[in-house]
């Protein structure tokens, strides 16, 4: 299916639901809104295979947007509406949009960031707030325009650099006629046909939310989009909305856990079945954690924006492995060292994908073989290991590892243990300069309490993790902070921290010491 077709079968079913101001878009709304703005874009010049970039915030015109481009043959692509303007230089250029969809709030940084990326005066802008509607409202539907399927523009993180792209091309085949996106995924986190409604509690600009809106989309459901994420408000919308599929990042689920035990009983959740998360590690204590409040509906899934591979695990799984990101789905998994050869189980290493008829490596009398040479293979840098019973675990990431004395320290682990503190609401931990052993471990905190950020709180912390590490994994300094440079997915902005910290030289026999910006202790 898709809208036009959900609109003949059900169009006074909400499509679309912003539920912080309760705007609802139906079916038939959506049918009739992507199809105006599909034609208001071919009458102004815009052709397949052409993009639209989306640079905005929660809104139910989400909705529209992408299946106008969906509808129409064109590419969709989607960039943080957070991001300053010399880091939209590089997305803007690499994107080269035909148009730009955005908000009055955003428009003056993202002229200026357009003229700095070297766009012609041919860009076509749309503003939300500003004209948009009152242009769709204007513009009669095209019955006779032929309907192709639209692609995808997606970006990674970029949170060891520059975020790179990728494209999905556009088809020739009529969107009602495109299997469902990630089909395997959506059976297996038991989304089906029947309506079911979507919590996104995160940025729909996302890949993840954004395929999850494709996809309950095409299954006819409904997506229920805050405009910001609110722990408590999240609970009431699952209430209010009847929300039986949730899609989470590991930092709300902490966010969750420390509300207090009152409002979290405050509300009904009954209807709440799947409960998905993905886009960064979560520490198997709050996982835990959310499985025994929330029961065993918490499903985890791994994967890359490039689209080499995915793995999924569902929780009674996860219980009997805990800490694991499960198995692939739809392609093969391999840990591999530095020089291509096949590690075994236990041993930690790159996690290379291997698609379906994916070529089989050519190795040297050694082992070795060029993995991102051969095609087929894929690998984003993380590293993992599988255990015997092939589920993988990852332990971080490939330039994250600290060693010190010689030592490989996985900040991940440093982290898992770190978070389950009461006192902490946010950490992070990387490799600092250490005259002595290379590297030492740092830890960066944000306190719960902002009070207590002192020299005694990161003494304790120092002190909790010796209570529960090997010694060499222990911080041996401790930074308070107000806040952690994270994206809007929950991961670390790796390249910011480390331009933060990495120049800092923690004081001799100290256990706090102070980085060049932010209020520490």
């Amino acid at each position: 299916m898709y809208p036009g077709t959900v609109a003949e079968l059900a169009p006074q079913r909400p499509a679309m639901i912003e539920a912080t101001r309760g705007e609802v878009r139906t079916y038939a709304d959506l049918d009739d809104r992507s199809a105006r703005l599909a034609t208001l874009l071919r009458a102004r010049g815009v052709d397949p295979g052409e993009t639209v970039l989306v640079v905005l915030g929660n809104d139910v015109r989400w909705g529209e947007i992408t299946w106008a481009c969906w509808r129409s043959g064109l590419y969709l692509g989607a960039a943080n509406r957070h991001l300053t303007g010399p880091e939209l230089v590089p997305i803007l250029q690499d994107a080269d949009p035909r148009v730009i969809v955005t908000s009055t709030d955003l428009l003056v940084g993202l002229r200026s960031a357009a003229r700095d990326a070297g766009l012609p005066d041919t860009v076509l802008w749309l503003v939300t707030d500003d004209g948009y509607d009152e242009a769709l409202a204007a513009t009669p539907r095209d019955r006779g325009l032929v309907e192709t399927a639209g692609g995808r523009l997606l970006f990674s993180s970029g949170t060891t650099g520059r975020p790179k792209p990728f494209r999905v091309p556009p088809s020739d085949v009529h969107p009602a006629q495109v299997p469902v996106r990630s089909a395997g995924l959506m059976r297996s986190l038991e989304f089906d046909d029947t309506g079911n409604v979507l919590l996104v509690p995160g940025p729909a600009y996302h890949a993840g939310p954004l395929g999850f809106l494709q996809s309950l989309h095409q299954l006819g459901g409904t997506v229920v989009l805050m405009e910001r994420f609110d722990p408590e408000a999240a609970l009431a919308a699952i209430e209010q909305y009847r929300v039986t599929h949730s899609q989470w990042v590991p930092t709300m689920f902490v966010r969750l856990l420390r509300l207090p035990a009152e409002v979290r009983a405050r509300y009904d959740l009954s209807s709440h079945r799947v409960a998905v998360h993905a886009a960064a590690p979560c520490p198997p204590a709050v996982k835990r954690a959310m499985l025994d409040w929330w029961g065993p509906i918490v499903h985890e899934y791994y994967g890359a924006s490039e689209g080499y591979g995915r793995t999924t695990i569902g929780p009674h799984e996860w219980l009997a492995h805990p800490g694991s990101v499960g198995r692939p789905v739809g392609s093969t998994v391999h840990i591999a060292d530095d020089a291509g050869r096949l590690l075994p189980a236990g041993e930690v290493g790159t996690v290379w994908f291997a698609k379906p008829g994916a070529a089989v490596p050519v190795r040297a009398a050694d082992g070795s073989a060029d993995l991102a040479a051969t095609p087929g293979w894929g690998a984003v840098g993380d590293l993992g290991r599988l255990d015997d019973d092939g589920y993988l675990h990852l332990t971080g990431r490939r330039g994250q590892t600290i060693i010190t004395g010689g030592v490989n320290v996985y900040p991940r682990e440093v982290e898992d243990v770190l978070v389950t503190h009461p006192a902490v609401a946010d950490v992070a931990v990387l490799g600092v300069p250490d005259p002595e052993f290379g590297e030492q471990v740092k830890a960066v905190v944000v306190a719960e309490d902002p009070a207590a950020a002192g020299p005694a709180l990161a003494d304790e912390l120092v002190t909790f993790c010796r209570e529960r590490l090997a010694g060499f994994k222990c911080p041996r300094s401790v930074d308070l902070v107000d806040a952690l440079p994270r994206s809007d997915a929950g991961k670390i902005r790796l390249q910011t921290l480390r331009e933060r910290y990495r120049p800092a030289e923690p004081e001799p026999g100290s256990t706090a010491s102070r980085p060049p910006r932010d209020r520490t202790t």
